[in-house]
């Protein structure tokens, strides 16, 4: 009875507390990143969505020396990507190869069969790696003591550093040599500049100014793409100077770019094939650095204006979006979990709301080269429709527009209609050779769903007319890859195909239980679209809705796959321990779950996703998970009417799901076979058996964006207040959000 009565009490605090707006300044601002010395694993991130910067301990790039190898100092930019040269002209058909596919014949795939060690075709490797992201450039102090030798990182003291969230600006202080030092960093709104101001006795004494070095591109690319050590292979040009003014041009290989440094009163001077130093002879310095992607020269800039505008454009992404307020809330997670999500707010700003899909380390470093991986969009950045901000997500949902003509000539290479949409890629579009991702297909539906979030934002025709043809040449896709099987009177899906668990043979693969409904989903959605444009429904998409298997079960539970009828015979413990991990089924994405927690699907049964969510509880080697996975389930568990469960994923204790002090969580790789002397690989360990393979991964923010914005905002079908947090311990107060389809 008592415990009734408290949950009635706070459930009427919720609902009164929701008619108060919130103060989003304070809440932002109380989660604003403070650190006193450096962590290797954290440099902090500014940006505006297309320019990345990554500080150290000094808001530069004055000592990387002091980061962890998987933590390099980049400035990386969204439309920054390099090819080395290609003398002897791959193209994509130089890794095609021929698969035979059931009822279609032999097919062209970018299928690297020996897989990716023992692959040895050159043409795979190179268009593998080309295009790759690369960086800018590198912003730093120069300190240096009396006799005018560089300082030492140890020679600093009093470290302190401030990132105010609520404006973007970075701000670090230390002392050195007995006088203080203040730097404040931004990232310019609207242009691709970074605002540095500097403020100490030691900028009048020349001894500390802005350094500014270009560096080539490595042949390692990843996770630092910079190329320190062979200054003759790459080009910087000064084409233009004036007082407080240089004008740059850059070459590397075929790429080249812009560089534009301005600091009003002060000196720029060339310190080296590719350095510009800047020095002042007041107590302070100023410095705007400038990035053009075209080539030319940026327009001169009033620093104090460049400044007001990019706080100014902080404080607008804060006020007109949707945040959530756990204040009040009696449950000792509530302060962790909103720190999480107002971080990962802020990161996904920066690394996620561009335009190109973002990568899976967002502008933070590379992996896979830099390229995006197109299946993992919507963890990225489908949460930026749901958080009352769906232009951050249109901006990149732009580069489906822009190549449905390639996508269109991909589909008709496989022999079907409509738009195929690569898995991993470049902003060039094409699907780069690899032992996988040819055969995943879990992205073809992406656009449908990324297009109907941006519908319900704005319910309106030119909504429609813009993203029409996008949906329907998608949906086309999912109609016509789907093959009839006579026998069992229905569409099924592969082979050859790969499913989200990615341990799976393409060959044999046959109806992975998340593709069958997302497929489905998307065909019911874009039907829908037909009707709003004032078009007859498709009666070919009618009969595959109608018609799609289902997704296979066995003892009451749901299977990933439909051949593999063993998945839940024994236990994860009795498959896997031990063995490979080729052997072990119960491992990576439990994505059979997303047919309910992501796209909710009428066809799932919630007795049977209930047991078979209890089986992952049970069964799942969660060793061998990735971060987006933790909110996803949490999704599930959440329309399941079970929320205690939903904050259980969301806190799972695993080392994929591990949340830093800037709001970055790691990707780590299980290393199975690795001994103790062994487990400081690159990255170092994060304990026996692993092996940092990242130090950040950012699905795993935007996953978590997208699974509490529908736990507090609701999903169709869903009612009450905040229907995915329990009554009992939580005060949810949220404004600006919308209900996840």
């Amino acid at each position: 009875m008592i415990a009734r009565l408290l949950a009635a009490v706070v459930l009427m605090a919720a609902s009164a507390a929701t008619a108060q707006p919130i103060d989003r300044q304070a809440l932002v601002s109380r989660h604003n990143v403070s650190l006193s010395k450096v962590d290797p694993h954290a440099p902090l991130m500014i940006g505006n969505g297309d320019l990345g910067f990554t500080a150290d301990i000094t808001g530069l790039q004055t000592f990387p020396e002091q980061y962890s190898d998987l933590a390099p100092l980049l400035t990386m930019a969204q439309w920054a990507w390099h090819s080395f040269p290609n003398p002897k002209g791959y193209t994509e058909a130089s890794s095609l190869r021929t698969v035979d596919v059931p009822g279609r014949g032999r097919l062209p795939f970018a299928w690297m069969n020996q897989g990716l060690e023992a692959n040895s075709n050159p043409a795979d490797a190179w268009l593998r790696e080309n295009p790759h992201r690369f960086s800018l450039g590198r912003v730093a102090l120069t300190i240096k003591d009396k006799t005018g030798q560089a300082a030492n990182f140890s020679d600093l003291s009093d470290t302190r550093q401030t990132l105010d969230l609520w404006t973007g600006v970075l701000t670090s202080r230390f002392s050195y040599d007995g006088e203080p030092v203040v730097v404040e960093t931004r990232v310019a709104g609207g242009r691709d500049t970074i605002l540095v101001a500097v403020r100490s006795p030691l900028v009048k004494a020349g001894r500390l100014g802005i350094i500014v070095r270009y560096p080539g591109v490595s042949a390692k690319l990843n996770p630092d793409p910079s190329d320190w050590a062979h200054p003759d292979e790459h080009r910087t040009v000064e084409v233009a100077s004036s007082s407080g003014r240089v004008v740059l041009s850059r070459r590397l290989d075929g790429t080249t770019y812009g560089s534009t440094i301005q600091a009003a009163g002060a000196a720029i001077t060339q310190s080296g094939a590719h350095a510009f130093e800047i020095t002042s002879a007041g107590d302070s310095l100023e410095a705007a650095i400038d990035f053009d992607r075209n080539g030319g020269a940026a327009p001169p800039i009033s620093f104090e204006q460049a400044t007001a505008v990019a706080d100014s454009r902080w404080r607008d992404y804060w006020t007109k979006g949707g945040v959530i307020d756990f204040s009040g809330s009696t449950d000792p997670r509530a302060v962790e979990l909103e720190r999480r999500v107002v971080l990962s707010q802020y990161l996904m700003a920066v690394n996620g709301s561009g335009q190109v899909p973002p990568q899976e380390e967002g502008l933070f470093s590379n992996s896979w080269n830099g390229k995006f991986h197109l299946e993992m969009h919507p963890w990225h950045a489908a949460h930026f429709a749901t958080w009352g901000r769906p232009d951050r997500l249109e901006r990149s949902l732009a580069w489906y527009v822009s190549h449905l003509p390639a996508a269109r000539a991909e589909a008709r290479k496989r022999k079907v209609s409509g738009a195929w949409w690569p898995k991993m890629s470049g902003p060039e579009g094409r699907n780069s050779p690899s032992s996988i991702s040819p055969f995943i297909m879990w992205q073809q539906p992406h656009p449908i769903l990324m297009a109907e979030l941006a519908f319900r934002a704005h319910p309106d025709r030119a909504t429609l007319d813009h993203y029409g043809a996008l949906v329907e040449e998608s949906a086309r896709l999912l109609a016509t890859w789907p093959l009839w099987d006579e026998a069992g009177d229905r569409f099924v899906l592969g082979p050859p195909i790969i499913p989200v668990q990615e341990n799976h043979d393409p060959m044999v693969t046959l109806n992975p239980a998340f593709e069958l409904e997302y497929f489905r989903q998307g065909l019911i959605t874009a039907q829908s679209w037909r009707v709003r444009r004032g078009l007859a429904r498709d009666a070919d998409w009618d009969k595959v809705i109608a018609k799609l298997a289902p997704m296979a079960r066995r003892d009451g539970l749901y299977l990933a796959v439909e051949n593999d009828r063993d998945l839940w015979v024994k236990s994860a413990s009795e498959r896997c321990r031990g063995n490979a991990l080729e052997d072990c089924p119960n491992r990576d994405h439990p994505s059979f779950l997303m047919s309910y927690g992501l796209i909710g699907s009428e066809r799932v049964d919630r007795e049977t996703m209930r047991a078979t969510l209890r089986a992952v509880e049970r069964d799942w080697d969660l060793r061998q998970t990735w971060g987006w996975d933790y909110p996803m389930v949490a999704m599930t568990a959440a329309r399941l009417g079970e929320p205690e469960a939903a904050l259980d994923w969301l806190f799972k204790p695993q080392k994929n799901n591990q949340w830093g002090v800037s709001g970055m969580t790691p990707r780590v790789h299980l290393e199975q076979f690795l001994t103790p002397s062994q487990y400081t690989g690159e990255g170092g360990s994060d304990g026996p058996g692993y092996r940092r393979a990242a130090e950040t991964y950012f699905p795993s923010n935007g996953s978590l964006l997208l699974a509490v914005g529908m736990m507090a905002g609701g999903w169709d079908g869903s009612s009450g207040h905040a229907p995915g947090f329990p009554r009992e311990g939580w005060v949810v107060r949220s404004e600006g959000l919308r209900p996840l389809p």
